[in-house]
């Protein structure tokens, strides 16, 4: 484990290898998800994220009443033990979350096979016995990031709150994982169920309100493709900040000067008033495009909701 990983990544190896040393035994507690936000000063979202971490390994699981225990487990040998394939699959897991560890702190273009075997400890030969190629593994990444995402079993009733969380929840992936947006391609899909599982969230939404089967479909995967869209720069952003050292608010600032130079002298009159008064994020852009999308939307909705 490096300390270029990310935070949830780096807590909760800390608290795997407590659990493989013995330290931490079936039915112990584990640290709450409070408990992790005090010990290592994170916020609650990435706490939670260790934890669901944690219970997708089998580590952990929730007891009501209790809070979360370390998982019992089979002794090794014993009539419990796994079998070949549950052992490739959990090798294959291993492989996949060091890789989403690496993309996350440095991009996906520092993952390569030999980097990844050597923050393994195994040789990059051994990898492919596991999985076939990096392709394959950056569609394992991405299976598993979204999978992080558990949509509402109860959503929001109108089909216009259902689709605004389903954007929000999909930009917070890409915030966490800033490599996931230029892993997709609307082209050349990605065939990943835990993907699928938003699109099929947003077409549920829409059902019963008078759009046909393609106007559903179109809708549903032009909301996919938008956020991932604004969620393209997110990259580029981070590996910039990461090697200047100089924020996207801070590079901004700098060229200010710049930008009243070429604006103040009379040639762009209408952007020179427009943006006096106005505050551009790639929140307020993803916000504003996505309000625009619903609104056009709701114009071909022909039976109201009930």
């Amino acid at each position: 484990m490096t300390e270029a990983q990310a935070p949830y990544a780096r807590i909760a190896a800390e608290l795997r290898g407590r659990i493989e040393r013995g330290e931490l035994r079936p039915g112990d507690r584990v640290p709450s998800t409070r408990a992790i936000t005090q010990r290592w000063g994170v916020a609650m979202a990435t706490a939670s994220k260790v934890l669901a971490l944690l219970g997708q390994e089998g580590l952990v699981r929730a007891v009501p009443g209790v809070g979360t225990v370390v998982a019992a487990r089979a002794a090794a040998g014993g009539p419990g033990r796994r079998t070949a394939a549950e052992d490739d699959t959990a090798q294959r897991a291993r492989i996949v979350r060091a890789a989403v560890a690496i993309a996350d702190a440095e991009g996906l273009a520092a993952l390569t096979m030999r980097r990844l075997g050597a923050e393994l400890g195994v040789s990059a030969m051994s990898l492919y016995r596991h999985v076939s190629s990096k392709e394959q593994l950056v569609v394992l990444m991405a299976d598993a990031v979204f999978g992080e995402q558990t949509l509402p079993e109860r959503p929001p009733p109108h089909w216009r709150e259902r689709l605004e969380l389903s954007a929000a929840l999909q930009w917070r992936l890409y915030r966490d994982h800033p490599w996931l947006a230029g892993a997709m391609n609307l082209s050349r899909p990605l065939l990943i169920p835990n993907g699928i599982r938003h699109i099929d969230w947003a077409l549920a939404a829409l059902d019963g309100l008078g759009l046909d089967d393609d106007t559903r479909m179109h809708a549903a995967v032009t909301l996919f493709g938008y956020v991932r869209g604004h969620a393209v720069d997110l990259q580029p952003e981070t590996d910039a900040a990461r090697t200047s050292g100089v924020s996207g608010q801070e590079w901004m600032r700098v060229q200010e000067t710049r930008l009243a130079a070429l604006v103040d002298g009379g040639a762009f009159p209408a952007f020179a008033a427009a943006r006096m008064g106005s505050a551009l994020s790639p929140e307020s852009l993803l916000h504003h495009g996505l309000t625009t999308l619903l609104d056009g939307l709701a114009t071909r909705i022909t039976t109201p909701p009930n």
